[in-house]
């Protein structure tokens, strides 16, 4: 095994939340306004009112129930744990207030960076794209330095910068993969709809349809029907899953499809997905 794929091999589960090992800065950094995802308004910087003393949510099991989809539908992509256990060394804001307000600022531009390097780790894992993974390992290891910088660095960062430069790679990545999917579609499944970056696609109908290859980069999917369709290889960045309907989906090689995407969206124990996520609790409960 080559260093690049033992490298590729362990970076999944340093991008995967880890809320045991968190000091919920989702849940007290992050501002949020009384909406159909939030049940109450709450200020950056306050922790949430369902906050407890361990760092955990007095209502995780029930998010969904009591108005809070928002949470449910967020992904740090691991920088919770990254921030709260290296960049502050297991000193949390309650214990240690003279941090806290440099771990709110510092802990969404690393969320940033380590939702960079979850996409480029899903692209480093295709073999398809063997020719690129040079570029994108070498871009992958820069956003990595820059989330061990110095605090005062971090905070100075021009995300939208790097940001660039990694997407440039993502796109080519993502046209590789999805125009062989495109060629091997059945014709007589082909949707009536088309998709693009920022599409809205609310509530589209694309039941028993065969859209391998289809680009939902940005798309608004919010309620959208994806009953038996197949999905795979589709580009899912930044697509938005809410209260879709993926039962009996084929997910799998879908690109850059996230834990939170999933979540965020309802599904069965017939719908397939990448083995590198996890089927959400709701999907197969009785209520």
């Amino acid at each position: 095994m080559s260093q690049l794929e033992i490298k590729s091999e362990h970076r999944p589960n340093a991008l995967r939340s880890d809320c045991t090992n968190c000091f919920a800065l989702c849940c007290v950094a992050l501002p949020f306004a009384a909406s159909a995802d939030f049940a109450f308004h709450k200020d950056g910087g306050t922790p949430c009112r369902n906050l407890q003393s361990d760092f955990r949510c007095s209502i995780h099991m029930e998010l969904r129930e009591k108005g809070c989809n928002g949470c449910v539908s967020y992904e740090c992509f691991g920088a919770g744990q990254k921030v709260s256990q290296t960049i502050f060394k297991g000193n949390d804001w309650r214990t240690a207030p003279e941090t806290a307000s440099s771990m709110y600022a510092v802990f969404p531009l690393v969320q940033q960076l380590h939702e960079m390097l979850y996409y480029l780790s899903d692209a480093l894992s295709r073999d398809a794209l063997r020719d690129i993974h040079g570029d994108l390992q070498a871009v992958y290891e820069e956003i990595e330095q820059l989330t061990e910088l110095p605090v005062d660095q971090i905070v100075q960062l021009d995300v939208p910068i790097h940001r660039v430069k990694v997407n440039e790679l993502l796109l080519v990545a993502s046209e590789r993969i999805r125009s062989n999917a495109v060629m091997l579609r059945d014709p007589a499944r082909m949707p009536k709809k088309k998709a693009g970056k920022g599409t809205d696609l609310i509530g589209a109908n694309f039941r028993n349809t065969d859209i391998r290859g289809m680009n939902f980069r940005g798309a608004l999917l919010i309620g959208a029907d994806f009953r038996q369709a197949d999905l795979r290889e589709t580009d899912m960045i930044g697509a938005d899953l809410r209260a879709a309907n993926l039962n009996g989906a084929d997910l799998r090689g879908s690109l850059f499809l996230t834990q939170a995407q999933l979540n965020s969206a309802t599904g069965d124990k017939t719908t397939k997905i990448p083995l590198s996520l996890l089927r959400p609790a709701h999907w197969t409960s009785k209520k």
